[in-house]
């Protein structure tokens, strides 16, 4: 590995986190650097871009007290690595994968690019099998599975910091596999507060023990910013397909994350796209999201769960609306729930996983589980709509069986989508049903005349 040193004086301007060099020797795009000043102390970067004359290296740390005369650049001839161990799990790094913890470093035993592994398509394997979130409204409703990447859309405001903390403390697997389940949780871009909250909320819960906290604050740079959910997956990555754990990844806040994005491409001089952001910003957010997943041969797997907050609540905004095109469905918040102070406020109709049905059924879950969660859609979506109607003609101009719906709708959202504590899959069905058989049984046209007698019937004795 070489390591070539600029002498001082070849660097021409700092802007922010941007340090811009004459170039003068043959470097890579994408090549790690240590950049030191007068103080001597490196500072870690890397090349952004380049061409025959100049060339500009990302300053992962502050670049308060360096002066362009006294500037040094040190080239490390590689690509940034994450120096990674079988110690990993139960320790809290920062947004570049330093142990924060006040602990010793991990023992490295590999040194993996934090871009990712080089997949071959044809080794992928189909996801597969059921995470359990103890939440009832995704475990029957939007089953996250095994492999998947499943999105959180949210609101300025919104609890998913709750939510994220929840999904941590409660996801497992069910079965045999139930032991080598393992959390990365990152942090991007968050307050201190935040930072603490989700530090203290692991270490209380004993959850941290088979985890790996990453926490990248809203002070730090914004390019180290860019790099946090790369250094979280490179780790989730050696766990999954070098130690064979299955591993949750959950991501928050994306939408801190393209702001960074848009920040450090303006910076750049890049010509904008929507609202600012990069016209690359799909292909960017696709080397993250793809990176879930399972590898024939391997005995691991990935998952992700990224959040991120909508502007405005606009689900057409560019960020949750390419996230849509990459991943395989989405979990959308609600305000007006919010509001209501249910909580988990998720909006039941525009959310859904793609996947659910390679993860649901017999073998997986239960065999009555998909035409539980069919019938509860289709219930719900019929009470809403008769919520609009008693808008227009009250409710004393319902049908009986109107007036059925408009119950259900109230009651699914306050004992099935609003829950204070964790829920198994069984009860979490259990509720599924007993609401339910508040409804006629001629309205029950998903499920069975078995599934009447043996789930609903009793409830009416």
């Amino acid at each position: 590995m070489k390591a070539d040193l600029y002498a001082a004086g070849n660097a021409t301007r700092i802007d922010g986190p941007l340090l811009f060099l004459q170039r003068s020797l043959d470097v890579g795009l994408n090549e790690a650097v240590e950049v030191s000043g007068a103080d001597g102390r490196p500072r870690l970067g890397r090349v952004a871009a380049l061409d025959d004359d100049f060339m500009t290296i990302e300053v992962l740390e502050t670049t308060q007290g360096l002066a362009l005369s006294e500037t040094r650049v040190r080239f490390r001839g590689a690509p940034l690595h994450f120096s990674l161990g079988p110690d990993l799990l139960g320790r809290v790094y920062d947004g570049v994968g330093r142990v924060i913890d006040g602990g010793p470093p991990i023992a490295a035993e590999q040194h993996l690019r934090i871009e990712g592994l080089a997949l071959n398509p044809a080794r992928r394997a189909s996801p597969a099998d059921f995470i359990e979130t103890g939440i009832s409204s995704i475990d029957i409703m939007d089953s996250l599975v095994r492999g998947q990447k499943l999105p959180i859309f949210s609101g300025g405001g919104l609890p998913h910091d709750s939510l994220a903390i929840q999904l941590a403390r409660q996801a497992r697997l069910r079965g045999d596999d139930a032991g080598r389940f393992s959390i990365v949780f990152a942090g991007i871009g968050i307050p201190h507060d935040t930072a603490e909250q989700f530090r203290t909320a692991m270490e209380r819960s004993g959850v941290l023990g088979h985890t790996a906290l990453f926490l990248n604050l809203a002070s730090d740079s914004s390019v180290q910013r860019l790099l946090t959910p790369r250094f979280a997956l490179t780790a989730a990555e050696y766990l999954a397909y070098e130690r064979g754990h299955h591993v949750l990844v959950i991501l928050t806040d994306l939408t801190n994350y393209c702001e960074a994005l848009r920040e450090v491409s303006a910076s750049h001089g890049e010509i904008p796209s929507r609202k600012g952001y990069p016209g690359y910003m799909y292909s960017d957010l696709a080397t993250l999201y793809e990176r879930a997943g399972i590898i024939e041969g391997r005995g691991g797997s990935l998952t992700q769960i990224p959040i991120l907050s909508m502007p405005s609540d606009d689900i057409s905004h560019p960020i949750p609306d390419l996230t849509g095109y990459i991943t395989e469905g989405q979990i959308v918040l609600d305000r007006n729930l919010h509001r209501r102070g249910l909580y988990p406020p998720v909006k039941v109709l525009p959310s859904l996983s793609r996947l659910m049905k390679d993860g649901t059924g017999r073998g997986f879950t239960h065999e009555d589980h998909p035409d539980l969660a069919n019938q509860l859609y289709a219930a719900y979506a019929r009470a809403v709509q008769v919520r609009v109607l008693a808008n227009v003609v009250g409710e004393d101009g319902l049908t009986e069986t109107d007036r059925y719906y408009l119950r259900f709708g109230d009651q699914f959202e306050r004992e099935f989508v609003a829950q204070a504590a964790r829920r198994s899959l069984e009860a979490s069905m259990e509720i599924g049903w007993r609401l339910l058989a508040a409804l006629p049984a001629a309205e029950l046209h998903r499920l069975n005349d078995a599934q009447i007698a043996k789930y609903i019937e009793p409830h009416h004795a």
